[in-house]
């Protein structure tokens, strides 16, 4: 079966518009470091783009996904994609050293 990144995006976007996911423990503690909301969260979703898929990754199907809250706040989403529950894994805004622009890795 071939990866279909748009599908992903859909069925992510559906889960999380549908109220069908689920917080990491790890996704929480990273929004309450970093003030995010879980309103922020579904925004950022809403608006979202997948920037890395791992469709093969050890612990199941997972991407990370780029999106902007209402506010123009740009947060990173890392979470499953297959099954049938969202989970959110980590949340976080894409800042230095690590990123260069919210959609582009420092190398």
């Amino acid at each position: 079966m071939t990866y279909d990144v748009a599908q992903a995006l859909t069925w992510i976007k559906t889960q999380a518009a549908g109220g069908n996911f689920r917080v990491t423990q790890h996704a929480a503690v990273e929004m309450d470091e970093e003030d995010i909301l879980l309103g922020d969260v579904l925004e950022a979703i809403a608006s979202g783009q997948i920037l890395e898929n791992y469709p093969e990754h050890r612990r199941g199907a997972c991407c990370l996904l780029y999106g902007t809250t209402d506010a123009g706040r740009s947060l990173h989403v890392v979470c499953t994609t297959g099954g049938d529950l969202l989970i959110l894994i980590t949340v976080y805004e894409p800042m230095l050293p690590k990123w260069k622009s919210p959609t582009e890795r420092q190398r």
